[in-house]
């Protein structure tokens, strides 16, 4: 009789259920997650380091949404382009902190053209007026600068800096789930481990009011391709 390969093996192949054999517990602290989950990866590229937070909200009340901003002490290893909407006075400014396009409404003409090559777009508020011709287009894509994730600022070149060096926004889903990266695994545990915690607190930190309960349900870090380890919820 020939026995049948488990669904598990099925679905992920042969490399992803060696990786899941490494998993021995339902849960770890975070040191000890890091560490694990630098020997998950089942992809040959240098694959990003993901957690996915669960949280204990009802998000149809505006006062149990979660909304913040990090700044990860080891960036996120990716070479951010940030798109700069500045007046004419800071478009230098914008440049030499990094920005990969700077300007105003020739850039807003850019974009109503359909040219969109950046990541992540800052405005100071004064332009933001005229970012309303582009306001769909750039929403449906994610990249609208809004006050609550610090992308509309007075102080375009220190936003552009963080961005840079590895400001992050951190936002829950309609499920209730807070998506982010925190590094790439060639990091290594101690700079993983530093940038896990430091947004862990800053989840911790941004508990709003309305949560009255139990916060976080469940902190899970993956690779980009491999299985997931469970955090212990500090």
């Amino acid at each position: 009789m020939t026995l049948k390969s488990s669904p598990l093996a099925r679905k992920h192949g042969k490399k992803y259920a060696q990786a899941r054999a490494l998993i021995a517990k339902p849960s770890y602290p975070v040191a000890e997650a890091v560490d694990l989950l630098t020997k998950l990866s089942t992809c040959s590229f240098d694959a990003t380091a993901e957690v996915h937070i669960r949280i204990n909200a009802d998000t149809t009340q505006s006062d149990q949404l979660v909304r913040t901003t990090v700044l990860l002490p080891h960036g996120t290893g990716k070479d951010i382009r940030v798109a700069a909407f500045a007046p004419d006075a800071l478009i230098d400014e914008a440049k030499k902190a990094g920005a990969h396009r700077a300007g105003n409404e020739d850039l807003i003409k850019e974009i109503e053209r359909g040219k969109i090559d950046f990541d992540i777009a800052v405005a100071h508020p004064k332009l933001m007026k005229d970012l309303g011709k582009v306001a769909k287009i750039l929403g449906q894509k994610g990249l609208m600068p809004s006050p609550k994730a610090g992308t509309v600022t007075e102080h375009i070149g220190k936003a552009i800096g963080e961005l840079r060096k590895g400001r992050i926004e951190c936002k829950m889903d309609t499920q209730g789930i807070i998506h982010a990266i925190f590094g790439k695994l060639s990091f290594g545990p101690k700079k993983l481990e530093e940038n896990l915690t430091t947004l862990l607190e800053a989840i911790k930190e941004a508990r709003p009011s309305g949560i009255k309960s139990d916060y976080i349900v469940s902190i899970t870090i993956t690779p980009t391709m491999g299985p997931g380890v469970r955090v212990e919820v500090p």
